[in-house]
């Protein structure tokens, strides 16, 4: 069985994998060298925030759930999300998050905590959500929290991928996500990723700059150090988290469980 009793998902919104290695990220870096990752996983068409991130929760590509703007519509086939199955097994659930789109993320009832700021511009916003994070992962330890940062998209837009206000906005993350993991226990798992890349000051092509995103693991069962071989889906993430929670994953989800990261 996995040792695994907690999950946390962050994702930085719009974080290039370059972009990560070009700031500075000590807690980030820390992650990988104690965990497994890759910098070359894939995201879905289109490459933006909201299809990108149902295809996050949900383990199907955008032509399965049909969210294919940044306008939430309900699948015509439903399809559970990995909050709704983990509440279903019996687990705990909590998100926080600071764009507000990301609401639908899990179906009415599947959340056990739930806590939202319209703040992701600020400059300071993303260390709010992960004050908020920390503290409630202290006093509950959920079985599944998600956690996102929505800074860096911001920048991408504001002042463009890659430039200076992009990469100081992937450091603050990187601030951020220490706050929150310095609360989290030994028998919890940890990923960290993103939902699309960008260029120039746009994302939502089929661009390798808009596709590509880091895939960062560590946890109790994963090994040190290791670099990646298989090619990770951005779909692949909710059965990977119920692999190491041992909970059964949804019928209905097509991504695959990263094998590659559990040490058995």
């Amino acid at each position: 069985m996995p040792a695994t009793e907690s999950v946390v998902l962050f994702v930085v919104d719009g974080m290039r994998p370059d972009g990560l290695q070009l700031a500075r990220t000590p807690n980030a870096d820390k992650l990988v060298r104690a965990g497994a990752s890759t910098f070359t996983a894939r995201t879905v068409m289109p490459s933006s925030t909201l299809p990108c991130h149902t295809s996050l929760f949900r383990g199907v590509p955008s032509e399965r759930h049909g969210v294919t703007t940044n306008t939430w519509s309900p699948p015509v086939r439903p399809v559970p999300s990995v909050i709704d199955v983990v509440h279903g097994a019996g687990g705990t659930t909590a998100s926080f998050y600071n764009w507000e789109q990301l609401r639908d993320l899990s179906d009415p009832g599947s959340l056990n905590a739930s806590f939202f700021l319209d703040n992701c511009g600020d400059p300071d916003g993303d260390i709010d959500i992960a004050e908020a994070a920390a503290e409630h992962i202290l006093r509950k330890t959920p079985t599944f929290t998600f956690v996102y940062f929505g800074r860096t998209d911001v920048e991408g837009h504001d002042t463009g991928w890659m430039g200076e206000q992009y990469i100081e906005a992937i450091a603050t993350a990187d601030e951020a996500l220490g706050l929150v993991l310095r609360e989290i226990g030994e028998q919890t798992t940890v990923i960290l990723t993103a939902d699309h890349g960008g260029h120039d000051r746009t994302h939502g092509t089929t661009a390798p700059e808009d596709m590509t995103i880091p895939w960062i693991i560590r946890g109790p069962d994963t090994p040190s150090g290791h670099e990646i071989e298989k090619q990770v889906e951005i779909i692949d993430t909710p059965a990977t988290v119920c692999a190491l929670l041992g909970i059964p994953p949804s019928d209905q989800w097509t991504g695959k469980v990263v094998r590659e990261v559990i040490v058995e």
